[in-house]
């Protein structure tokens, strides 16, 4: 057995060597490619109505040069990489909730008498609807979610899978869409300009089939996990049973803890409700669209929405502490506030290869070069109706891979996708669903996403052996992915066919 272990130990790479490798690779194939001057070019739609000529090319860095420009901004890259602040603030309020009790006094409330797939169902829905807050939603619900299994004597590894899939197969989905959505919506507007000059989309045109898509997928996400995730996962060693019930002093805990959290979300929306006395203060009225004005690019809610959160995870955890006398001073506090952050070296480690491995991968450019050949690939192939839906879905799929953010990647897309649709009698609005559902298929497989590495980091934090890999957590996720693909090729077909609205004013055919 002892012989067998070692050998498994030297094939099998531990998730920092993984990166570590993927990065040598990167840097050779970068080399490889540009020695041949791979590049092509692409149609960017421009704000007045044309088009603009981009030539992509790959970059060398298998050079001197290459590694110079590697070592002289390693370290900035890595201080400025956003995961890494986002996880340890996040952690911090996290924590003093699990360390002072609240996460458990307030799992055993949810799932006391609930089923398990109930629960699984729940946690699916509410990551997918997480999605309307963006990245940070994989900060704040995969480690409630590792949690939330824990608590309910369930291998928190399950849990983990399950929200990483929902968050990753359900970007796109949501029914209320984010600033990304927004954004997208700008562009794909922008190239139906091209054709049809007085094109309008408003902001109401996905809510129908992205309200049958997120409750679709939900049910399918709880049903992979139940089915495939939970045996394939398997068992997990806990190292305490917690008594089966709730004291008093448990239950004025959680009381007191719902009603400091109830108070100071109201506070919080209040603010972001524009038109009343004293409201409104935390908007952004340098943008149009109230969307925009919630999660722009300067908006509060894209530069502090995370400490509020956190601020939120804080006050219910003290709050709790303090009636339940688990917190009694302030050393008591600052111990539960660092709680979570106990043995994260190695998460660290692994967050700086990964940021490492993204950063090498952008300034390469090898993903913008096929990508603007996919997207020249439909333009090519000319297909129309079914077989032209099906050729998008896969070519955003693919895509994904290599440009995991949807903006970057439907600015080289939309000058074509769009038009494309349009020609052969799909509208604008169909064209985006389509590219927005094929990114769900793979986002979640990329290593090249910058919030891939959380979900690794995690299943690292709670794994009970030195057995974990990159490519064995992948291989949990394409279960998903899989029936995920199945389940959007179904709902667009039906959609196009018997020709149902994708929401107010909006279908699949112009």
């Amino acid at each position: 057995m002892k012989r067998i272990r070692t050998i498994r130990d030297r094939i099998v790479l531990h998730p920092i060597m993984s990166f570590i490798v993927l990065i040598i690779w990167t840097i050779v194939l970068s080399g490889i490619l540009n020695l041949f001057n791979v590049s092509t070019s692409y149609n960017k739609v421009t704000a007045n109505g044309g088009y603009e000529s981009v030539l992509v090319s790959v970059e060398s860095l298998f050079s001197l040069s290459g590694l110079k420009y590697i070592f002289s901004n390693t370290v900035s890259n890595f201080a400025a990489f956003t995961p890494l602040s986002m996880l340890l603030i996040t952690l911090i309020g996290v924590g003093i909730m699990d360390k002072s009790g609240f996460l458990d006094s307030f799992f055993y409330i949810l799932t006391k008498k609930v089923s398990k797939k109930v629960v699984t169902f729940s946690l699916s829905f509410l990551c997918i609807f997480s999605t309307i807050i963006g990245d940070l939603s994989f900060i704040a619900l995969i480690p409630l979610a590792a949690l939330l299994f824990k608590y309910g004597k369930r291998n928190p590894k399950a849990g983990i899978v399950c929200a990483f899939a929902s968050i990753t197969c359900g970007i796109g989905t949501n029914i209320f869409i984010n600033s990304v959505d927004s954004t997208v919506l700008s562009y794909t507007l922008l190239s139906a300009r091209v054709l049809t000059s007085s094109y309008a989309i408003n902001t109401f045109a996905y809510l129908l089939i992205c309200l049958v898509s997120t409750i679709s997928l939900a049910a399918i996400i709880t049903s992979v996990t139940e089915k495939i995730i939970v045996p394939q996962i398997g068992h997990y060693n806990f190292e305490d049973d917690s008594e089966d019930y709730l004291t008093k002093r448990e239950k004025k805990g959680l009381i007191v803890s719902g009603l400091c959290g109830i108070a100071y979300i109201l506070i919080f929306v209040y603010s972001i409700i524009p038109g009343l006395p004293f409201s409104g203060k935390l908007l952004d009225y340098s943008q149009v669209l109230y969307i925009d004005k919630l999660f722009g690019y300067n908006s509060f809610f894209n530069q502090g929405f995370v400490f509020v959160i956190v601020f939120l995870f804080i006050i219910l955890g003290l709050s709790y502490g303090i009636v339940t006398k688990q917190i009694r001073n302030h050393r008591d506090m600052c111990s539960a506030l660092s709680h979570s952050l106990d043995g994260v070296g190695k998460v660290i480690v692994l967050i700086f290869m990964a940021s490492m491995l993204i950063f090498i991968f952008k300034k390469t450019n090898i993903g913008p070069v096929i990508v603007a050949s996919l997207a020249n690939l439909i333009n090519n192939f000319e297909f129309t109706g079914i077989p032209l839906i099906l050729l998008t879905l896969l070519v955003s799929a693919i895509s994904t891979i290599l440009i995991p953010g949807s903006v970057n990647k439907w600015v080289i897309l939309s000058g074509v996708v769009v038009p494309v649709f349009m020609n052969s009698g799909m509208s604008p609005e169909f064209a985006s669903v389509v590219f927005r559902f094929g990114e769900g298929i793979t986002y979640g497989l990329t290593p090249i996403m910058a919030y891939f590495i959380i979900y690794i980091a995690f299943m690292e934090l709670y794994s009970q052996d030195d057995h974990d890999t990159v490519w064995g957590n992948i291989k949990y996720i394409l279960p998903y992915s899989g029936y995920t693909i199945l389940l959007w090729i179904i709902i667009l077909i039906a959609f196009y066919i018997i020709g149902l609205p994708l929401g107010i004013n909006s279908f699949p055919t112009i």
